[in-house]
C-alpha cells in the first residue's frame, strides 16, 4: 500500500509474552515477522505485570506510552489525528464476580476512548478484542452508541476466521437445521470462541438471523451433560462428527476421559438449535458438525494453531489492519453484540441453575 499510513492509538489491559496485545499489537508494531500496514503511534496499558513487554518494546519504536486514555487518543494529534483505534482488553489481573464472569473494563476502555475522540470531533474505526463486555447492558449501551454515532466497529474472536478443515460447499450452511461446536478451556473466556464460531456458521442459513430463544449452561458436574445426551437432549451424532476431524485424539472412552464436559444448548427463534460441548483436556482446538438438507452431516476443524506463531492470530491482525485503513466493517455488528449475550446470558443460566429465556437477544440481521 502505498502512501501516509493510517495512524492507530492502542488501549490495552497488559503486554506481556503470548497476551492477544503481543500477537495482535506486536504484530502491528512489526513484531513476528509482519509488515503492518497502519502505525502505532500512541500506547496505553491499563496494568504493568512484572514480565511486561510494552516499555521495552515502546521504546524500542519509538512510540510514548500515556497515563490515561484520553491523552492516548488526543496527544499524538499535532497536524494529523488519529485514524483508528485498537482496543484489546483481554489478559491482566482483574477480579472475577460471582457468575465466574473476568471483569474486564472493555466499557470503560470503549466509553473512555469514545469520549476523547467526541472531544476532538472524530469519528474513527475502533476494534475491541473478543466480546464487548461481560455485562450485557453495558454491551447494549456500547451498541446503541456506536449505531447512534456511526462509529464502524469490529470486535470478536479470531476462531471464525480460520481455514475449515476439509474445506465444504458453504451452501450446506443455507439449510442448517442443528450445530454442535466441540471447544475447550475455560467456560467464559474459551466459551466465547466457541459462541463466535457458532454464530459465524448459524447465521448463514436461509433466512439469515433470527435472535435467540433461550439458552442454557450445564456445567457436567456429576456427568450432567452425558445424563442429558442419554435423554437425548443433545446430539451425540454431531459430537462424533465433530471429535473425528481432530487429529491425534486419544482412542479412549469419552466418559472416561472427560467425566464432566459442560454443555451450552441455544435455541434459536426459528426453531435452529445450537449447542457446544465444552471439554477440560480432551481437545485443545475447535470443531463443529451441522445438520443440513435432507439429514445430512458436514463436519470441519477450525484450523488454529496450537503455538508460536499463531497464525489464525496473523489472520486476524490482517482482518483489523483492513478495517481500520477502509472503514468497512467485515461483518456485522450484531452478531458480536448477539454473541456477547449469549455468554452472558450462559454464565447467568449457570449462576442460576436453570434454562433462561432471552427476549432480549431477539436480534436480527
Amino acid at each position: 500500500m502505498g502512501g501516509v499510513k493510517k495512524r492507530v492509538a492502542a488501549i490495552v489491559t497488559e503486554y506481556r509474552y503470548n497476551s492477544h496485545a503481543e500477537v495482535i499489537l506486536g504484530r502491528l508494531l512489526g513484531d513476528m515477522g509482519y509488515h503492518p500496514q497502519v502505525e502505532i503511534v500512541s500506547l496505553y496499558t491499563d496494568q504493568v505485570p512484572v514480565n511486561d513487554m510494552s516499555r521495552e518494546v515502546a521504546a524500542r519504536c519509538g512510540i510514548p506510552i500515556y497515563s490515561t486514555i484520553r491523552e492516548t487518543i488526543q496527544a499524538p494529534h499535532g497536524e494529523k489525528p488519529i485514524d483508528g483505534v485498537v482496543i484489546i482488553g483481554e489478559h491482566g489481573n482483574y477480579p472475577i464476580n460471582e457468575k465466574e464472569q473476568m471483569m474486564y473494563p472493555r466499557r470503560r476502555f470503549f466509553e473512555e476512548t469514545v469520549a476523547a475522540l467526541y472531544g476532538l470531533g472524530l469519528v474513527v474505526p475502533i476494534f475491541s478484542d473478543k466480546h464487548l463486555a461481560y455485562n450485557y447492558d453495558d454491551a447494549l449501551w456500547m451498541y446503541n452508541l456506536m449505531k447512534a454515532r456511526g462509529i464502524p466497529f469490529m470486535g470478536g474472536s479470531s476462531i471464525p476466521h480460520c481455514d475449515h478443515v476439509p474445506a465444504f460447499d458453504r451452501q450446506n450452511l443455507f439449510s442448517l437445521q442443528e450445530i454442535l461446536v466441540v471447544s475447550s478451556g475455560g467456560l467464559e473466556g474459551y466459551g466465547i470462541h466457541a459462541m463466535e464460531v457458532l454464530q459465524s456458521l448459524v447465521e448463514q442459513r436461509e433466512g439469515g438471523e433470527s435472535g435467540v430463544r433461550s439458552i442454557q449452561l450445564l456445567r457436567g458436574t456429576n456427568g450432567e451433560a452425558w445424563s442429558a445426551m442419554d435423554r437425548g437432549e443433545w446430539p451425540e451424532e454431531l459430537m462424533l462428527q465433530a471429535l473425528s476431524v481432530i487429529p491425534g485424539l486419544p482412542n479412549a472412552p469419552l466418559r472416561e476421559l472427560e467425566p464432566e464436559p459442560a454443555l451450552f444448548i441455544i435455541e434459536y427463534i426459528d426453531g435452529t438449535k445450537g449447542y457446544i460441548i465444552q471439554f477440560k483436556q480432551l481437545v485443545e482446538q475447535w470443531s463443529f458438525a451441522f445438520r443440513h438438507g435432507q439429514q445430512q452431516v458436514t463436519a470441519a476443524l477450525c484450523d488454529s494453531d496450537l503455538d508460536r506463531p499463531f497464525a489464525h492470530f496473523e489472520r486476524l491482525t490482517q482482518m483489523v489492519e483492513q478495517f481500520l485503513i477502509s472503514g468497512q466493517e467485515p461483518f456485522p455488528l450484531e452478531r458480536t453484540l448477539l454473541t456477547t449475550g449469549m455468554i452472558c446470558f450462559a454464565m447467568d443460566s449457570l449462576y442460576e441453575g436453570k434454562k433462561l429465556d432471552t427476549p432480549t437477544l431477539d436480534i436480527t440481521y
